[in-house]
Protein backbone atom coordinates (compact mmCIF):
# COMPACT_ATOMS: atom_id res chain seq x y z
CA UNK A 1 0.00 0.00 0.00
CA UNK A 2 1.55 3.26 -1.18
CA UNK A 3 0.18 6.54 0.16
CA UNK A 4 2.27 8.64 -2.20
CA UNK A 5 0.94 10.17 -5.40
CA UNK A 6 2.32 8.76 -8.64
CA UNK A 7 4.78 10.88 -10.64
CA UNK A 8 1.96 11.58 -13.14
CA UNK A 9 -0.35 12.77 -10.36
CA UNK A 10 2.38 14.96 -8.89
CA UNK A 11 2.99 16.46 -12.33
CA UNK A 12 -0.72 17.08 -12.82
CA UNK A 13 -1.06 18.72 -9.41
CA UNK A 14 1.93 20.92 -10.15
CA UNK A 15 0.45 22.04 -13.46
CA UNK A 16 -2.84 22.90 -11.76
CA UNK A 17 -1.00 24.85 -9.08
CA UNK A 18 0.93 26.86 -11.67
CA UNK A 19 -2.31 27.62 -13.51
CA UNK A 20 -4.02 28.72 -10.28
CA UNK A 21 -1.09 30.90 -9.20
CA UNK A 22 -1.00 32.60 -12.59
CA UNK A 23 -4.72 33.10 -13.21
CA UNK A 24 -6.61 32.80 -9.92
CA UNK A 25 -4.45 34.10 -7.06
CA UNK A 26 -5.06 37.74 -7.92
CA UNK A 27 -8.61 38.66 -7.06
CA UNK A 28 -9.32 35.58 -4.90
CA UNK A 29 -10.76 37.71 -2.08
CA UNK A 30 -12.97 39.77 -4.38
CA UNK A 31 -14.09 36.69 -6.30
CA UNK A 32 -15.30 35.03 -3.10
CA UNK A 33 -17.71 37.87 -2.40
CA UNK A 34 -18.83 38.55 -5.97
CA UNK A 35 -22.35 37.69 -7.09
CA UNK A 36 -23.07 35.37 -10.00
CA UNK A 37 -21.05 32.60 -11.55
CA UNK A 38 -17.36 33.17 -12.46
CA UNK A 39 -17.73 32.53 -16.19
CA UNK A 40 -14.26 33.94 -16.90
CA UNK A 41 -12.76 31.29 -14.62
CA UNK A 42 -14.87 28.54 -16.19
CA UNK A 43 -13.61 29.35 -19.69
CA UNK A 44 -10.01 29.49 -18.50
CA UNK A 45 -10.40 26.11 -16.83
CA UNK A 46 -11.96 24.62 -19.95
CA UNK A 47 -8.90 25.64 -21.97
CA UNK A 48 -6.67 24.15 -19.27
CA UNK A 49 -8.55 20.82 -19.36
CA UNK A 50 -9.91 21.13 -15.83
CA UNK A 51 -13.54 20.51 -16.81
CA UNK A 52 -14.65 16.96 -17.55
CA UNK A 53 -11.54 15.43 -16.00
CA UNK A 54 -13.24 12.06 -15.38
CA UNK A 55 -15.36 12.11 -18.53
CA UNK A 56 -14.15 9.86 -21.40
CA UNK A 57 -12.30 11.52 -24.23
CA UNK A 58 -14.91 10.19 -26.66
CA UNK A 59 -17.47 12.40 -24.89
CA UNK A 60 -15.21 15.46 -24.89
CA UNK A 61 -13.58 14.97 -21.50
CA UNK A 62 -10.05 14.23 -20.32
CA UNK A 63 -10.42 10.52 -19.50
CA UNK A 64 -8.84 10.91 -16.06
CA UNK A 65 -9.67 9.39 -12.68
CA UNK A 66 -11.81 10.56 -9.80
CA UNK A 67 -8.64 11.13 -7.79
CA UNK A 68 -7.36 13.44 -10.53
CA UNK A 69 -10.52 15.52 -10.17
CA UNK A 70 -10.11 15.65 -6.40
CA UNK A 71 -6.50 16.79 -6.77
CA UNK A 72 -7.70 19.55 -9.09
CA UNK A 73 -10.39 20.78 -6.73
CA UNK A 74 -8.02 20.76 -3.72
CA UNK A 75 -5.21 22.51 -5.58
CA UNK A 76 -7.43 25.23 -7.01
CA UNK A 77 -9.05 25.79 -3.59
CA UNK A 78 -5.63 26.24 -1.98
CA UNK A 79 -5.19 29.36 -4.12
CA UNK A 80 -8.76 30.58 -4.74
CA UNK A 81 -11.51 28.90 -2.70
CA UNK A 82 -14.34 30.31 -4.83
CA UNK A 83 -12.87 28.94 -8.06
CA UNK A 84 -13.06 25.42 -6.64
CA UNK A 85 -16.81 25.67 -7.25
CA UNK A 86 -16.11 25.74 -10.98
CA UNK A 87 -14.11 22.51 -10.73
CA UNK A 88 -17.05 21.01 -8.82
CA UNK A 89 -19.61 22.09 -11.44
CA UNK A 90 -17.45 20.86 -14.31
CA UNK A 91 -16.61 17.44 -12.91
CA UNK A 92 -18.98 16.27 -10.19
CA UNK A 93 -22.71 15.74 -9.83
CA UNK A 94 -25.17 16.25 -12.71
CA UNK A 95 -22.52 16.70 -15.40
CA UNK A 96 -21.08 13.30 -14.46
CA UNK A 97 -24.53 11.68 -14.55
CA UNK A 98 -25.19 13.23 -17.97
CA UNK A 99 -21.85 11.98 -19.29
CA UNK A 100 -22.43 8.46 -17.94
CA UNK A 101 -26.07 7.88 -18.83
CA UNK A 102 -26.93 10.49 -21.45
CA UNK A 103 -27.61 9.60 -25.07
CA UNK A 104 -25.27 10.68 -27.85
CA UNK A 105 -27.77 13.38 -28.82
CA UNK A 106 -28.03 14.67 -25.24
CA UNK A 107 -24.27 14.86 -24.91
CA UNK A 108 -23.94 16.68 -28.20
CA UNK A 109 -26.63 19.18 -27.26
CA UNK A 110 -25.63 19.91 -23.67
CA UNK A 111 -22.30 18.39 -22.68
CA UNK A 112 -20.19 20.23 -25.24
CA UNK A 113 -21.21 23.66 -23.88
CA UNK A 114 -20.77 22.53 -20.29
CA UNK A 115 -17.22 21.32 -20.95
CA UNK A 116 -16.39 24.55 -22.76
CA UNK A 117 -17.27 26.58 -19.67
CA UNK A 118 -20.09 28.27 -21.58
CA UNK A 119 -22.94 26.83 -19.51
CA UNK A 120 -23.63 25.11 -16.21
CA UNK A 121 -26.07 22.32 -15.32
CA UNK A 122 -28.08 22.22 -12.10
CA UNK A 123 -29.64 19.20 -10.40
CA UNK A 124 -33.20 19.54 -9.13
CA UNK A 125 -33.69 17.12 -6.23
CA UNK A 126 -34.92 18.82 -3.05
CA UNK A 127 -38.56 19.82 -2.81
CA UNK A 128 -40.55 21.73 -0.16
CA UNK A 129 -41.67 18.41 1.35
CA UNK A 130 -38.80 16.16 0.25
CA UNK A 131 -35.35 16.95 1.61
CA UNK A 132 -33.45 14.14 3.28
CA UNK A 133 -36.44 11.96 2.34
CA UNK A 134 -35.75 12.57 -1.33
CA UNK A 135 -37.82 9.55 -2.41
CA UNK A 136 -40.91 11.44 -1.19
CA UNK A 137 -40.58 13.77 -4.17
CA UNK A 138 -43.85 14.80 -5.83
CA UNK A 139 -42.69 16.41 -9.07
CA UNK A 140 -44.51 14.27 -11.60
CA UNK A 141 -44.00 13.28 -15.21
CA UNK A 142 -47.30 12.31 -16.85
CA UNK A 143 -47.51 10.76 -20.34
CA UNK A 144 -48.50 13.22 -23.06
CA UNK A 145 -48.42 11.81 -26.56
CA UNK A 146 -44.84 10.83 -27.33
CA UNK A 147 -43.50 12.88 -24.40
CA UNK A 148 -44.25 13.88 -20.83
CA UNK A 149 -45.74 16.77 -18.87
CA UNK A 150 -43.72 17.68 -15.78
CA UNK A 151 -45.40 19.47 -12.87
CA UNK A 152 -43.90 20.39 -9.50
CA UNK A 153 -41.16 22.49 -7.94
CA UNK A 154 -37.64 22.29 -6.50
CA UNK A 155 -35.86 24.34 -3.85
CA UNK A 156 -32.28 24.90 -2.62
CA UNK A 157 -31.06 24.12 -6.14
CA UNK A 158 -27.42 25.11 -6.55
CA UNK A 159 -26.73 27.17 -9.70
CA UNK A 160 -30.48 27.55 -10.34
CA UNK A 161 -30.14 31.32 -10.75
CA UNK A 162 -27.87 30.96 -13.79
CA UNK A 163 -28.05 27.33 -14.99
CA UNK A 164 -28.81 26.69 -18.66
CA UNK A 165 -30.25 23.22 -18.13
CA UNK A 166 -31.65 21.29 -15.17
CA UNK A 167 -31.35 17.59 -14.44
CA UNK A 168 -34.66 17.10 -12.67
CA UNK A 169 -35.64 14.13 -10.51
CA UNK A 170 -39.25 13.26 -11.37
CA UNK A 171 -41.84 10.65 -10.54
CA UNK A 172 -43.00 8.59 -13.52
CA UNK A 173 -44.87 6.18 -11.25
CA UNK A 174 -45.31 5.10 -7.61
CA UNK A 175 -42.55 4.04 -5.25
CA UNK A 176 -38.79 4.29 -5.58
CA UNK A 177 -38.97 2.33 -8.83
CA UNK A 178 -41.08 5.08 -10.36
CA UNK A 179 -38.39 7.74 -9.99
CA UNK A 180 -36.23 8.85 -12.91
CA UNK A 181 -34.86 12.07 -14.35
CA UNK A 182 -35.34 14.42 -17.29
CA UNK A 183 -33.43 17.35 -18.80
CA UNK A 184 -35.33 20.65 -18.80
CA UNK A 185 -33.95 23.88 -20.21
CA UNK A 186 -34.12 27.14 -18.28
CA UNK A 187 -36.45 28.73 -20.81
CA UNK A 188 -39.09 26.15 -19.90
CA UNK A 189 -39.08 26.70 -16.13
CA UNK A 190 -40.41 29.50 -13.97
CA UNK A 191 -37.94 30.89 -11.44
CA UNK A 192 -39.01 32.30 -8.10
CA UNK A 193 -37.25 35.21 -6.45
CA UNK A 194 -33.53 34.88 -5.95
CA UNK A 195 -32.49 34.03 -2.39
CA UNK A 196 -29.11 33.66 -0.72
CA UNK A 197 -27.62 31.04 1.53
CA UNK A 198 -25.48 31.97 4.53
CA UNK A 199 -22.51 31.28 2.26
CA UNK A 200 -23.60 34.02 -0.13
CA UNK A 201 -24.54 31.57 -2.89
CA UNK A 202 -27.65 32.37 -4.88
CA UNK A 203 -30.59 30.06 -5.43
CA UNK A 204 -34.14 30.38 -6.64
CA UNK A 205 -37.13 28.07 -6.33
CA UNK A 206 -37.92 26.55 -9.70
CA UNK A 207 -41.43 25.71 -10.88
CA UNK A 208 -42.53 23.31 -13.60
CA UNK A 209 -45.98 24.22 -14.87
CA UNK A 210 -46.90 21.25 -17.05
CA UNK A 211 -43.60 21.57 -18.90
CA UNK A 212 -43.56 19.42 -22.02
CA UNK A 213 -40.54 17.10 -22.09
CA UNK A 214 -39.92 15.27 -25.38
CA UNK A 215 -38.79 11.62 -25.17
CA UNK A 216 -35.26 12.58 -26.24
CA UNK A 217 -34.90 14.62 -23.03
CA UNK A 218 -35.56 11.70 -20.68
CA UNK A 219 -32.21 10.88 -19.11
CA UNK A 220 -33.22 7.94 -16.91
CA UNK A 221 -36.74 6.58 -17.01
CA UNK A 222 -38.57 4.52 -14.41
CA UNK A 223 -36.16 2.48 -12.32
CA UNK A 224 -33.34 4.96 -12.79
CA UNK A 225 -33.14 6.18 -9.19
CA UNK A 226 -30.30 3.89 -8.09
CA UNK A 227 -28.18 4.92 -11.08
CA UNK A 228 -28.84 8.58 -10.30
CA UNK A 229 -27.77 8.13 -6.68
CA UNK A 230 -24.60 6.34 -7.82
CA UNK A 231 -23.81 9.46 -9.82
CA UNK A 232 -24.79 11.63 -6.86
CA UNK A 233 -22.13 9.90 -4.78
CA UNK A 234 -19.60 11.56 -7.09
CA UNK A 235 -21.14 14.94 -6.22
CA UNK A 236 -20.75 14.06 -2.55
CA UNK A 237 -17.06 13.46 -3.18
CA UNK A 238 -16.73 16.93 -4.65
CA UNK A 239 -18.58 18.33 -1.65
CA UNK A 240 -16.22 16.49 0.71
CA UNK A 241 -13.16 17.65 -1.22
CA UNK A 242 -14.19 21.29 -0.97
CA UNK A 243 -14.89 20.94 2.76
CA UNK A 244 -11.42 19.50 3.25
CA UNK A 245 -9.77 22.02 0.93
CA UNK A 246 -11.37 25.09 2.49
CA UNK A 247 -10.61 23.80 5.97
CA UNK A 248 -6.99 23.43 4.88
CA UNK A 249 -6.99 26.91 3.33
CA UNK A 250 -8.17 28.38 6.65
CA UNK A 251 -5.59 26.29 8.53
CA UNK A 252 -2.71 27.49 6.32
CA UNK A 253 -3.86 31.10 6.67
CA UNK A 254 -3.98 30.76 10.45
CA UNK A 255 -0.61 28.97 10.50
CA UNK A 256 1.09 31.88 8.72
CA UNK A 257 -0.68 34.28 11.08
CA UNK A 258 0.61 32.37 14.12
CA UNK A 259 4.17 32.62 12.76
CA UNK A 260 3.91 36.42 12.37
CA UNK A 261 1.46 37.74 14.96
CA UNK A 262 2.83 38.74 18.39
CA UNK A 263 1.00 39.12 21.68
CA UNK A 264 2.53 39.61 25.13
CA UNK A 265 5.90 39.91 23.41
CA UNK A 266 5.74 36.41 21.90
CA UNK A 267 4.72 34.86 18.61
CA UNK A 268 1.36 33.10 18.78
CA UNK A 269 2.96 29.82 17.73
CA UNK A 270 5.01 29.85 20.95
CA UNK A 271 1.91 29.43 23.15
CA UNK A 272 1.30 25.79 24.00
CA UNK A 273 -2.47 26.19 23.85
CA UNK A 274 -2.26 27.22 20.22
CA UNK A 275 0.29 24.51 19.44
CA UNK A 276 -2.27 21.93 20.56
CA UNK A 277 -4.96 23.56 18.45
CA UNK A 278 -2.79 23.27 15.35
CA UNK A 279 -1.82 19.69 16.16
CA UNK A 280 -5.51 18.75 16.45
CA UNK A 281 -6.30 20.54 13.19
CA UNK A 282 -3.47 18.80 11.37
CA UNK A 283 -4.61 15.35 12.55
CA UNK A 284 -8.18 16.01 11.42
CA UNK A 285 -7.10 17.24 7.99
CA UNK A 286 -4.78 14.29 7.40
CA UNK A 287 -7.38 11.74 8.53
CA UNK A 288 -10.03 13.35 6.33
CA UNK A 289 -7.76 13.31 3.30
CA UNK A 290 -6.97 9.62 3.74
CA UNK A 291 -10.68 8.74 3.93
CA UNK A 292 -11.42 10.84 0.86
CA UNK A 293 -8.59 9.35 -1.18
CA UNK A 294 -9.57 5.81 -0.14
CA UNK A 295 -13.07 6.31 -1.53
CA UNK A 296 -11.69 7.77 -4.76
CA UNK A 297 -9.00 5.13 -5.24
CA UNK A 298 -11.52 2.30 -4.74
CA UNK A 299 -14.13 3.82 -7.04
CA UNK A 300 -15.53 1.45 -9.65
CA UNK A 301 -15.67 3.11 -13.07
CA UNK A 302 -15.51 6.47 -11.34
CA UNK A 303 -18.40 5.77 -8.96
CA UNK A 304 -17.27 5.33 -5.32
CA UNK A 305 -19.02 2.92 -2.96
CA UNK A 306 -21.93 4.33 -0.93
CA UNK A 307 -20.30 3.31 2.37
CA UNK A 308 -16.88 4.81 1.69
CA UNK A 309 -18.48 7.94 0.24
CA UNK A 310 -20.66 8.39 3.32
CA UNK A 311 -17.69 7.98 5.67
CA UNK A 312 -15.52 10.37 3.65
CA UNK A 313 -18.16 13.06 3.29
CA UNK A 314 -19.31 12.95 6.92
CA UNK A 315 -15.76 13.16 8.23
CA UNK A 316 -14.54 15.77 5.72
CA UNK A 317 -17.59 17.94 6.43
CA UNK A 318 -16.97 17.86 10.16
CA UNK A 319 -13.20 18.27 9.89
CA UNK A 320 -13.42 21.14 7.40
CA UNK A 321 -15.88 23.07 9.52
CA UNK A 322 -14.10 22.44 12.82
CA UNK A 323 -10.70 23.40 11.39
CA UNK A 324 -12.07 26.56 9.76
CA UNK A 325 -13.75 27.47 13.04
CA UNK A 326 -10.56 26.97 15.08
CA UNK A 327 -8.54 28.87 12.48
CA UNK A 328 -10.92 31.79 12.79
CA UNK A 329 -10.56 31.68 16.57
CA UNK A 330 -6.77 31.74 16.30
CA UNK A 331 -6.91 34.83 14.08
CA UNK A 332 -9.45 36.62 16.27
CA UNK A 333 -10.89 39.78 14.76
CA UNK A 334 -8.96 39.37 11.52
CA UNK A 335 -10.33 35.87 11.05
CA UNK A 336 -13.87 37.14 11.66
CA UNK A 337 -13.38 40.00 9.20
CA UNK A 338 -13.98 39.83 5.47
CA UNK A 339 -10.44 41.11 5.05
CA UNK A 340 -9.43 37.45 5.03
CA UNK A 341 -11.11 34.39 3.49
CA UNK A 342 -11.18 32.41 6.74
CA UNK A 343 -14.72 33.53 7.61
CA UNK A 344 -15.75 32.68 4.04
CA UNK A 345 -14.31 29.17 4.40
CA UNK A 346 -16.23 28.72 7.66
CA UNK A 347 -19.54 29.75 6.09
CA UNK A 348 -19.05 27.52 3.05
CA UNK A 349 -18.03 24.49 5.12
CA UNK A 350 -21.11 24.89 7.31
CA UNK A 351 -23.40 24.54 4.33
CA UNK A 352 -21.78 21.35 3.09
CA UNK A 353 -22.73 19.64 6.36
CA UNK A 354 -26.31 19.90 5.05
CA UNK A 355 -26.02 19.83 1.27
CA UNK A 356 -25.55 16.57 -0.60
CA UNK A 357 -26.78 14.46 2.30
CA UNK A 358 -26.66 15.73 5.88
CA UNK A 359 -24.16 14.27 8.31
CA UNK A 360 -26.99 12.63 10.24
CA UNK A 361 -28.39 10.88 7.16
CA UNK A 362 -24.90 9.73 6.18
CA UNK A 363 -24.41 8.23 9.63
CA UNK A 364 -27.65 6.30 9.14
CA UNK A 365 -26.25 4.91 5.88
CA UNK A 366 -22.97 3.99 7.60
CA UNK A 367 -24.91 2.17 10.35
CA UNK A 368 -26.76 0.15 7.72
CA UNK A 369 -23.44 -1.09 6.38
CA UNK A 370 -22.21 -1.85 9.90
CA UNK A 371 -25.23 -4.00 10.76
CA UNK A 372 -25.86 -5.24 7.21
CA UNK A 373 -29.54 -4.32 7.34
CA UNK A 374 -31.80 -1.45 6.39
CA UNK A 375 -33.22 0.97 8.97
CA UNK A 376 -36.27 2.61 7.37
CA UNK A 377 -36.95 6.03 8.89
CA UNK A 378 -40.71 5.82 8.36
Amino acid sequence: MDFRLTPEQEEFRGAVRRFADKHLAAGALERAHAAGYPWDVAKLMAKQGLLGITIPEASGGQGGTLLDALLAIETVASVCPRSADVVQAGNFGPIRVLAEYGSAAQKEKYLRRLLAGEAVISVGMTEPDAGSAVTDLKTSAKPDGQGWRVTGSKIFTTHSAYAEVFLVYVRFGPGVGGIGSVLIEKKDVRLGKTSHFMSGEEWAQIYFDEVHVPPENVLLGEGGFKKQIAGFNVERMGNAARSLALGRYAYETARVWALERRQFGRLLCEFQGLQWKFADMKMKLDAAQLLLYRAAANADRGFPSPEETAIAKAYCNQAGFEVANESLQVMGGMGYSQESLVEYCLRRCRGWMIAGGSIEILKNRIAEHIFERSFPQR
